[in-house]
């Protein structure tokens, strides 16, 4: 018998500490719900689940981003209806200053409003502001050029990004063409019979000199009708070439009537054009549009080009404003806003909204026309608008169901299931008496040895 080691007190000691430590890590997760409180609990786990926490808080602000971006676009978009709304008066004010009936002075009358409609435009387009930014004002646009557009035409930058883009034109669009007229027109001949439609608009040759006409003449007669027709006509040996003024596989050339053949055969169909853009980061990307328009990434451009080789740079200095809809870096959607003001309203072909007079008959009848392009130019803002907010609204929903995902993923590491977790508590807390018990009872042991005293 010995008594300096009681080596049945020591294992019971230890098997009674990892019993405790056990229970005591039980109990930790029970209160705290988590299975993985320290990095020692799975090192592995904790990595993984705080790269899950950061995108899943990632996402949820990325949402908030979105949602503050449609307050933005809302704002500016409700300043926008107005301006519709004046604009919509303004050209009411001109059909009616267009009269006659009307005199100087009622014209001048009409004009006072006029002007007063004019500053309210241009108080709505400087003051419209969300979280004191200006909104309509052109601050938020997206400006770009092209530095040849005798190659290819920017007409707005929307979408993309500041930086330059390099343009290559692999295929210039082409408009759509008739064969030559198999019939030659020459003097003396009688037009006045001729039957043909293009595009079923009937071609009226009927006043024209039978003793006299040439080719040259029918050409001139079937232009008359180009802008109902969409068509032109040369004439080569006094012989007719009908050609779309459109470009493109959209263009549309349909001859009819009797005496079609004798102003063409079969048409050729037009080409769309085709373009290769590398992007600021060195991304290449290959894009046939429509005629000569092409779209690229929201960006509108015309390809002008007439070689099928040439080169541009498209050189983008502002991009508007940049929405972080994402978790991660890049993850933006840019929304542009043009100015709304009078002088960016209209254009230069009809005239711009702040240069409007309706104190003449004339100047009232192309207020008219100035006023229609306007209108135009607001609503397709509020569409782009509009479209910018749908799509935002759908990458909330994105949003929100990819941060709940990944919260469920992120649970399923860090998370203890409570059950499985009680159950271990309560084994551990029997084993934790139970050594107790036998630690009392080794402690005993050593006193037989007293027995050999006696």
């Amino acid at each position: 018998m010995i008594i300096n080691h009681n080596i049945a007190a020591l294992n019971t000691h230890r098997q009674l500490g990892a019993a405790t430590n056990a229970q005591t890590n039980n109990m930790e997760k029970l209160s705290s719900g988590l299975r993985i409180n320290r990095a020692g609990d799975d090192a592995a786990g904790l990595a993984i689940s705080e790269k899950m926490r950061g995108q899943i808080r990632g996402l949820d602000m990325a949402s908030k981003n979105a949602q503050d971006g449609i307050s933005m676009i809302q704002t500016a978009e409700g300043a926008l209806n107005e301006t519709h709304s004046i604009l919509q008066r303004m050209r009411e004010l001109s059909v009616q200053s267009s009269n006659d009936t009307n005199t100087l002075d009622d014209r001048k009358e009409i004009q006072k409003e006029v002007e007063q409609l004019k500053s309210e435009i241009n108080r709505i387009s400087d003051t419209t502001e969300f979280n004191t930014q200006k909104l309509l004002n052109g601050s938020l646009g997206a400006v770009g050029s092209s530095d040849d557009t005798a190659v290819i035409k920017l007409n707005n930058a929307s979408g993309l990004k500041a930086g330059d883009y390099d343009a290559t034109v692999t295929q210039e669009a082409t408009v759509k063409a008739a064969a030559e007229g198999s019939t030659t027109f020459t003097a003396g001949t009688d037009y006045t019979g001729k039957e043909l439609t293009i595009n079923g608009v009937k071609i009226d040759f009927s006043d024209l000199d039978t003793t006299t006409a040439t080719g040259a003449e029918i050409a001139a007669k079937i232009n008359s009708y180009t802008e109902k027709t969409g068509v032109t006509a040369t004439n080569g040996s006094n012989k007719i070439t009908l050609t779309t003024e459109a470009y493109g596989s959209d263009a549309k050339l349909v001859l009819g009537g009797a005496d079609a053949t004798e102003f063409g055969g079969a048409v050729t169909g037009g080409d769309n054009a085709e373009v290769s853009i590398t992007d600021e980061n060195g991304v290449t990307e290959a894009l046939t549009g429509l005629g000569q328009e092409v779209n690229y990434k929201g960006a509108q451009l015309t390809v002008t080009d007439t070689t099928g080789a040439g080169t541009a740079t498209i050189k983008v200095s502002s991009s508007g404003a940049t929405l972080q809809i994402g978790a991660n870096k890049d993850q933006n959607v840019l929304i542009d806003i043009n100015e709304m003001s009078t002088k960016t309203l209209g254009d230069t072909n009809v005239g711009l909204v702040k240069d409007i007079d309706l104190q003449t008959q004339d100047g009232a009848n192309n207020a008219i026309k100035t006023l229609d392009k306007a209108i135009q130019q607001v609503s397709a803002e509020r569409s782009k608008l509009g479209a910018n907010q749908n799509r935002l609204e759908h990458t909330i929903n994105n949003l929100n169901t990819s941060s709940e995902n990944l919260t469920a993923a992120e649970s399923r590491i860090r998370d203890v299931d409570m059950a499985k977790e009680m159950m271990e508590q309560t084994k551990n807390s029997i084993l934790s008496q139970a050594a107790q018990a036998m630690l009392a009872q080794a402690n005993q042991q050593p006193q037989g040895v007293l027995q050999l005293l006696r």
